[in-house]
């Protein structure tokens, strides 16, 4: 990924969100983050990006059924999805994975 590549970080978590952007952007990335999927899914029809990094456990809407219609109703250029996530089960990983995810 290129250094001008825009990333959206999703995540609940206020610390998580700023300690992402904070890296992100040290690194030369363009960052925004959001604290929800309502918030994402608003600023997707809005602007393209590179990549979504994206929380799985999230209140609303999940990550998986965010990134599930990330990948069957957006528009725009295809990001890619990453799992942004502590859940690392092998059951999980597998419905992560079946939801869209790279």
């Amino acid at each position: 990924m290129t250094k001008n590549a825009s990333i959206l970080i999703v995540d609940d978590e206020e610390i998580n969100r700023r300690v992402a952007t904070l890296f992100l952007e040290r690194a030369g990335y363009a960052a925004r983050a959001v604290k929800d999927a309502a918030e994402a899914w608003a600023i997707l029809q809005q602007q393209d990006f590179d990549l979504v990094l994206l929380d799985i456990s999230m209140p609303g809407e999940s990550g998986i059924s965010l990134c599930q219609r990330i990948r069957r109703d957006y528009r725009g250029k295809q990001p890619a999805v990453i799992a942004y996530t502590a859940h690392a089960m092998a059951i999980e990983q597998d419905e992560i994975r079946q939801a869209g995810f790279g």
